[in-house]
């Protein structure tokens, strides 16, 4: 684009990270919206179809003391779109010194891409008004240079969707696999399951301390609690069934690409019950080296008392009339 901007000379003084630039190109339908959104996730900034014309200028831009890696998306509906004088650009780019400059090609079989297409009943974009097959063959020829030329290709032919995720979480994260964010929560049936959680368990199979009176103003928190549930016959086997299943489940959600877990444990009104298994679980996790969020959703709760008063021992699974009348009122 014209003169190209004059190359700033690093002194002694400026700091020598080199800016770190991933271009993203290849078949429409090879999945570069996807793979932009994982780098999105893994902190890069992200910047699609922009003009490949302007690219110098862009870079040049994010140079300006920012450290966070740029990935650029582009493709054969970009304005300007020349493979011929991307390379050029590329090439130009390489030299620097500054940046550290990968092109990544998406390519996938053409027939998988026509299934695709078919599928999502999408028109390509070369093909005007003549059939899909026509417009993939004209695209591979314009890409071809691009695609001998590109530093990393990826071949989505028979990839899932959550197979790409883990392709660019694996060659991009820098670091392995990612961090896993994981919640530990409490919460009371009576006020609603929570509508996001992941794994669910519920605890309403241990004796309720609700019904031994001294114990009933205190929490899952308190020692007393504790012990009352500790002495429950079913805790010791649940406990460690459930603690054995969910550490075998995290690392495998991790390896899918997944970046939360919500863990959720549910007694009648969220006091008692549910709070000290949350407790429990929560420090058995952090001694597996699992970083985790722990919330008591209904703890604070005035109807907590109220509804688990208003079920009789040994028939909690029987909801009265006054609780439908909480639910049908609307949330707070």
């Amino acid at each position: 684009m014209g003169n190209a901007p004059a190359h700033r000379p690093e002194s002694n003084d400026s700091p020598t990270q080199r800016q770190r630039v991933l271009l993203v190109t290849g078949m429409l339908g090879a999945g570069k919206t996807t793979a932009l959104r994982v780098l999105e996730d893994l902190g890069w900034e992200i910047v699609d179809n922009f003009p490949v014309r302007m690219l110098e200028a862009m870079i040049d831009g994010a140079r300006d003391g920012d450290p966070t890696p740029l990935a650029i998306g582009f493709d054969s509906r970009t304005r300007g779109f020349d493979p011929t004088r991307v390379i050029n650009q590329v090439k130009g780019l390489t030299q620097r010194t500054d940046i550290e400059l990968t092109t990544l090609f998406l390519d996938c079989a053409s027939g998988e891409l026509e299934r695709r297409y078919n599928e999502t009943r999408r028109r390509h974009a070369l093909a005007a008004d003549a059939p899909v097959s026509t417009g993939i063959r004209a695209e591979r020829d314009l890409l071809a240079p691009l695609r001998r030329w590109a530093d990393l290709l990826i071949d989505t032919s028979d990839f899932t969707s959550n197979d790409l995720q883990r392709a660019i979480r694996e060659q991009f994260s820098g670091s392995g696999p990612d961090e896993l964010t994981v919640t530990v929560s409490s919460f009371g049936f009576s006020r609603g399951m929570p509508p996001v959680a992941d794994l669910v368990f519920d605890m309403r199979f241990l004796d309720n301390p609700h019904w031994d009176p001294e114990l009933r103003p205190q929490t899952g928190k308190d020692a007393p609690v504790g012990e009352y549930i500790r002495t429950d016959p079913a805790w010791d086997e649940a406990f460690t069934r459930i603690r054995d299943l969910i550490l075998m489940l995290l690392p495998r959600y991790r390896a899918q690409g997944k970046a939360y877990v919500h863990i959720a444990f549910g007694c009648t009104g969220g006091k008692h019950r549910s709070v000290f298994t949350a407790e429990q679980m929560a420090a058995a996790l952090r001694r597996a080296g699992f970083s985790l969020t722990l919330l008591h959703r209904n703890l604070g709760s005035r109807a907590a008392d109220f509804l688990e008063g208003g079920q009789r021992r040994g028939n909690e699974g029987n909801v009265p009339g006054q609780l439908q009348q909480i639910r049908s009122a609307p949330p707070a």
